[in-house]
């Protein structure tokens, strides 16, 4: 459950506020950061994440959209992620405001021979918050969270296109094993992609290196 135990109205007038709701306007020095599991929306949560997957999905990143969906299906997709019992669903948050996410993918049932691996997937930060660290502390929950699950391996992949999410994966010691120059397609050009793993109980002990995202 989300810990934002704001008022809506407080929220709202918050939400108001940021760049979400003014893409020219920029977050205040002061503005309180955080990272969290949400296992159901609260007031605004949902217009929120909605608000942010649009801006990254038209910068280019985080989702297989090309093109942001009309808003009832973007909403419809929010509502089945915290249904699914498989996928973990975490927020990065500007002054109680969702300006991004990440989804912890866990194995089936079935499928016993990986169940020491989770996947990421999906992992955004939108445009106008990028810049705080955002991203690396939503790889920071997400790894403490798969460790807390009894996760040996977290796997994820992303287009080579996406330079900065490349940057942080490998500043936090990702390793590189594969690369599909069909990967996917964008107006009409295959796109490579590139996949990473990262053994979670060596790095356990060891300090992230790079600067932060």
């Amino acid at each position: 459950m989300t810990s934002d135990a704001r008022a809506p109205a407080e929220k709202g007038a918050a939400a108001r506020q940021t760049p979400a709701r003014a893409p020219f306007a920029r977050v205040a020095p002061e503005a309180v950061l955080g990272v969290e599991v949400v296992t159901r929306f609260a007031p605004g949560d949902l217009n929120d994440i909605c608000d942010a997957a649009e801006s990254a999905i038209e910068a280019g990143g985080g989702f297989g959209w090309l093109r942001s969906p009309e808003r009832p299906l973007l909403e419809s997709y929010w509502k089945g992620i915290l249904v699914v019992p498989e996928r973990i669903l975490i927020v990065a948050r500007i002054d109680g405001v969702i300006c991004g996410s990440a989804q912890l993918v866990r194995p089936s049932p079935g499928n016993e021979a990986q169940a020491f691996a989770v996947q990421l997937q999906h992992a955004f930060i939108a445009p106008w918050a990028r810049g705080h660290g955002l991203a690396r502390l939503l790889m920071e929950k997400a790894e403490v969270l798969a460790r807390t699950e009894g996760f040996d391996v977290i796997t994820l992949d992303v287009r080579e296109t996406q330079e900065r999410a490349i940057r942080l994966y490998e500043a936090l010691s990702y390793v590189r094993w594969g690369r599909n120059p069909f990967y996917a397609r964008v107006d009409g050009k295959p796109v490579a992609g590139l996949y990473y793993w990262k053994d979670l109980r060596r790095a356990e002990d060891e300090p992230a290196g790079g600067a932060a995202a």
